[in-house]
């Protein structure tokens, strides 16, 4: 791994880094005076994980924010060097001595790779630039014949709103319209009629705390205004490579809603209050009606759930029912995990409509990848290190575009020549502590394969001086 010198910045400088060292010396994981220590941890503009073991407060006296100040101004001088140099995080290992000479890796981040979570170790390696999983390029599949539910009633739903809410101030012709050019498309009328009422903008309310709760009464949501309307296609819908690669859409032949990431006919209009999001939805799955009321879960990245059969329902309360959304009939997964609590081999994981295979914590004989050489589907292959018995069985899974490996694994397929040149991206996963300098010469090893900008390692040296 070639050292070069990040582009100029206060992160260059030892001193920027010095409280961060002291504190990861002074109270580190095991104490280690006759002998050097190493250490590492990723630094973010507004996230951090440092391996420090935190102090006790006073007998009988709960931890306070205070016992932390020493951590949180070891970090801001970090941040700040963050800012200066343009970059969102950095990860670091370093080697502190018993007389506190210590050497710095800083490992600044690719615009190949996503960054780890919670550790120092690099993320996924997006290999071919712009790549996105396969669930994210999905788009609806038309259905022939959906028609909005019978319940949609425009003009119902716009006097029923005027009645709740007299006082509403109500967005104009020209607004809405104006709503429609910037998205793109034409918005359904009960969402015009709901609009025509309210344009649920902030200062409409003034400080008025009992209108704001009795309009979101009404409409049943955080209403979002005009201008905050948006198209919940598949790449609003962020997901790293390493969780995204793991998914699949799949919709039942009796589902309301396509099981899809997003859909450029899921018109966003509020929020639950809680994250989740309500859409108007013009894809409907085979049992749905054209503007259905979807809901978007945050903790979810695939999918959405019918909340009404139309908007008019949704103010009236006439809430739906759950329908369909099963995997139905005889068919089998497209996402296997074989481990010692899920499937027990990968045999039973094996069918023509496998997408995703897992390989997880396995106390038996490692595997053989032979029952799914050569399945038309499968697209990611993850597995954890000393679960494979040949490595080089991959090479039989043609259709890879995410492969995820240990260190080891990886390394039998460099030594080789055997990485499969179809994938878009790639993850190493490490088992316990291993050194991120290791991990990263790994990383830039598969990058390079596909010419993709490399990790970059800084150099720092300094003097810590004696431990107090």
């Amino acid at each position: 791994m070639a050292d070069q010198r990040l582009a100029s910045s206060s992160l260059n400088d030892f001193a920027t880094w010095e409280p961060v060292l002291r504190l990861l010396r002074d109270r580190g994981a095991k104490e280690q005076a006759d002998s050097s220590i190493r250490v590492a941890g990723r630094i973010g503009r507004r996230t951090w994980s440092l391996p420090v073991r935190q102090g006790h407060g006073a007998p009988g006296r709960a931890a306070q924010a205070g016992d932390m100040g020493r951590e949180f101004e070891a970090v801001k001088r970090v941040q700040s060097g963050l800012v200066d140099a343009g970059l969102e995080d950095i990860s670091f290992t370093a080697r502190i001595s018993p007389t506190g000479e210590a050497a710095l890796s800083l490992l600044a981040p690719s615009p190949a790779v996503e960054s780890g979570i919670g550790s120092p170790h690099p993320g996924a390696l997006i290999l071919v630039e712009g790549a996105v999983p396969e669930p994210w390029r999905r788009l609806p599949d038309p259905v022939p014949g959906a028609v909005p539910a019978p319940s949609a009633d425009p003009e119902l739903l716009e006097r029923t709103l005027r009645e709740r809410l007299p006082d509403a101030v109500g967005a104009t012709d020209e607004e809405i319209s104006a709503a429609e050019a910037r998205l793109g498309i034409a918005l359904p009328e009960e969402l015009k009629a709901l609009y025509r009422v309210t344009r649920s903008r902030s200062e409409d309310w003034a400080d008025d705390y009992d209108a704001v709760v009795r309009h979101v009464t009404v409409v049943r949501c955080e209403l979002f205004p005009l201008n905050d309307l948006y198209i919940a296609d598949a790449a609003s819908r962020r997901c790293p490579w390493r969780f995204a690669a793991k998914e699949a859409v799949v919709t039942p032949p009796d589902a309301a809603v396509q099981g899809l990431v997003g859909s450029p006919g899921w018109i966003v209009f509020g929020d639950t209050g809680g994250g989740d999001r309500l859409a108007l939805d013009l894809t409907p799955g085979p049992r749905g009606h054209v503007g259905q009321v979807v809901i978007l879960s945050h903790e979810e990245n695939v999918g959405a759930g019918l909340v009404a059969d139309s908007l008019t329902d949704l103010v009236m309360d006439r809430l739906s029912k759950p329908t369909g959304g099963g995997a139905g009939g005889d068919e089998r997964p497209a996402v296997a995990h074989v481990n010692i609590q899920s499937l027990p081999s990968i045999e039973a994981a094996a069918h023509p409509g496998l997408e995703v295979l897992s390989l997880g914590v396995w106390e038996a004989e490692p595997l053989s990848l032979a029952p799914v050489t050569g399945l038309p589907r499968l697209r990611t292959l993850a597995a954890y290190p000393g679960t494979l018995a040949d490595p080089l069985e991959i090479a039989g899974l043609t259709g890879l575009e995410y492969l995820e490996l240990g260190p080891r694994e990886w390394r039998v397929l460099l030594d080789a020549g055997a990485v499969p040149r179809s994938l878009s991206a790639a993850a190493i996963t490490v088992q316990g502590e291993q050194s991120p300098l290791s991990i990263v010469a790994l990383a830039n090893e598969l990058l390079a394969l596909w010419d993709r900008p490399r990790i970059i390692r800084t150099v720092l040296e300094g003097d810590l001086g004696p431990a107090a």
